[in-house]
């Protein structure tokens, strides 16, 4: 099939367009500028490259008419973030291509009231970009059960992968965090830290749309949470990467107004959106429709991550990793 990602030199883009190309598909990637992928690989060369700005076509109306041009049997689409966006490209492609896939997020829940949360039972999303992937993927399961354009969305937690900085323990990007934990120094958390994070290797995201594409009986009008296997508790998380540097944890749990203390308001935000909703999802819809079967856990994703920033001199710490 000729495939069309919209997005496709991003976190899940990288690991997606290679599979794709494999699995024996056309590929077609568009993206806004020409940064290449984060991981090389030689299936890229087989690859049409077609640079575009996403938000300006959009605001001109002109941009389901680019991908409707380039002929596409399937269209992946990795960086659609409102409905106006969704919409103007379903009713472009609505009777032109055989499959939509809508790359969501796991923020289109709420605060955690039960966990693991499955699909259909996730409390009301906070924020407006939670708010616009549930809508996004409400309006596709609509267009579909209409008996329009086949849709799916897939709802991938926090994505990590080597070549860009994890969500921490402590729910944000904070590198100094990593000094703290490598340096068995005291590291402050809000509460108990019994707070859930739900992590996933941007490769196992894009197992989970190339399995969409291949099983699209399947996955048409459906929604899948796309995580690993299993969550993480700020407290088990920083225990588990202390000890990576061969450090014991130590705990200092404080209230939000102390913990943000000192910290940059950026870092304080990113802590709250995340451990508010506390998020753990279940992936046994994806696992019973898809096939879909995480490579990697958690915590085998972050250390991932946190290898190569350290490797490539893009990470500090105070002692080297042991594992």
């Amino acid at each position: 099939m000729r495939i069309v990602v919209i997005g496709g030199s991003g976190h899940i883009g990288t690991y997606l367009v290679p599979r794709l190309v494999r699995a024996g598909h056309e590929v077609v990637s568009i993206s806004r500028g020409t940064r290449s992928a984060y991981t090389e690989a030689s299936e890229w060369t087989s690859v049409q490259q077609v640079a575009a700005d996403r938000e300006q076509e959009d605001a001109a109306g002109t941009f389901g008419d680019r991908v409707a041009g380039l002929g596409p049997d399937v269209v992946i689409d990795l960086i659609c973030f409102t409905v106006a966006s969704a919409t103007a490209l379903v009713e472009r492609l609505r009777g032109e291509v055989g499959h939509l896939l809508h790359c969501g997020s796991i923020w289109r829940y709420g605060p955690s009231h039960l966990a693991p949360i499955a699909e259909g039972s996730g409390t009301p999303p906070l924020g407006e970009y939670g708010i616009q992937k549930d809508q996004i993927a409400r309006l596709l399961q609509a267009e579909t059960a209409a008996g329009g354009l086949v849709t799916t969305s897939l709802h991938p937690g926090h994505i990590v992968g080597p070549g860009w900085m994890p969500i921490g323990p402590l729910g944000n990007l904070d590198p100094g965090v990593w000094q703290t934990l490598s340096s068995g120094s005291r590291l402050r958390v809000p509460g108990l830290g019994n707070e859930m994070m739900h992590h996933v290797h941007a490769d196992d995201v894009a197992q989970a749309f190339e399995l969409a594409v291949a099983r699209r009986e399947a996955a048409a009008g459906e929604d899948f949470n796309v995580v690993a296997p299993t969550a993480l508790t700020v407290r088990g998380f920083a225990e588990a990467a202390a000890g990576w540097f061969g450090q014991p944890l130590y705990l200092e749990p404080v209230d939000w107004d102390r913990f943000r203390e000192g910290m940059s308001h950026e870092h304080g935000e990113a802590s709250w959106e995340h451990l508010v909703r506390s998020h753990c999802c279940s992936i046994e819809k994806a696992r019973r429709l898809l096939g879909y079967e995480p490579s990697y856990t958690s915590l085998e994703a972050v250390l991932e991550a946190v290898r190569r920033l350290i490797e490539n001199g893009d990470l500090t710490v105070e002692r080297p990793l042991v594992v």
